[in-house]
């Protein structure tokens, strides 16, 4: 699906953009006949998750007191399952491939996993409060996030009129953003091109400069599912395994999510 977004939107047979489609309607049908379980289950008076996007689709109106028919639903849960798991697997790529070239860094997030793991039983799960102790895990991936932003920007309408650089932009006009527009400027981050995970460390980067889930009212609503992913699967990597790139020189394709041209295939050496 996610490859048929940036084509020309011509529906020939076997192009991305028909295959995209395909795709598409296939998990659609699929997701409306969850809904229509989910809904016999509320109808029903059955429900056991209640707080899960599904149900409050289901449940909350809009400010009008209208609620959501089931192909909206169905829509709804497309784009947040196509936004959440290709934007993760390219964020998890990522931090492996950083974290295989550079090992001192590597080693530090060790230790950090390390010493949360002592601190419990064998075998209990993660909660909340070890994720936000992996403070310096979390800042490398920040800086994987600063470097390789998952989403290459979006569209926002101009709200009034202004200028910028003596260009004039009218009210109404769609305008696109770049997180690189920030993330890779010299003003903001010295040695944009430098992978230094200490940016992060203290307050951090200027408000509005490091936006790799968007900012303000729209910021992605997956922001803190995201992190919760990418550092749990961390911990249950890096506990277990170090690891080689197989090639030392990988180019990174966007289509539309960043991505090694390969794949990164790489070698597992167990601890």
């Amino acid at each position: 699906m996610a490859a048929g977004i940036f084509t020309l939107p011509i529906n020939l047979p076997g192009s991305s953009y028909n295959r995209g489609i395909k795709a598409a309607n296939s998990v659609r049908q699929k997701l409306l006949g969850i809904i229509k379980q989910r809904k016999g289950e509320v109808m029903d008076k059955q429900l056991v998750h209640d707080e899960d996007l599904l149900s409050l689709f289901l449940t909350k109106p809009d400010e009008n007191g209208k609620f959501m028919s089931e192909p909206e639903i169905a829509d709804h849960l497309l784009a947040a399952l196509l936004a959440s798991q290709d934007s993760t697997t390219a964020s998890i790529t990522f931090t492996m491939k950083y974290l295989a070239e550079f090992p001192d860094i590597y080693d530090e997030v060790l230790k950090e996993q390390r010493s949360i793991a002592q601190e419990k039983i064998p075998g209990e799960p993660l909660n909340w409060k070890d994720l936000q102790k992996m403070r310096y895990a979390w800042n490398v991936v920040s800086e994987v996030l600063r470097l390789v932003p998952p989403v290459q920007g979006n569209f926002r309408e101009v709200l009034t009129d202004f200028t910028y650089s003596t260009f004039f932009i009218p009210k109404g006009w769609k305008i696109y953003w770049t997180p690189n527009s920030t993330h890779k400027n010299p003003q903001y981050f010295s040695d944009p091109e430098k992978f230094d995970p200490s940016r992060f460390e203290g307050s951090g980067p200027m408000p509005h400069t490091f936006v790799p889930f968007g900012g303000g009212s729209r910021i992605c609503p997956g922001k803190d599912f995201a992190r919760v992913v990418i550092l749990v699967f961390m911990y249950n990597v890096i506990g277990k395994f170090r690891w080689e790139k197989l090639l030392p020189v990988e180019k990174t394709v966007v289509l539309p999510i960043p991505l090694p041209a390969k794949g990164l295939p790489v070698v597992l050496h167990p601890h």
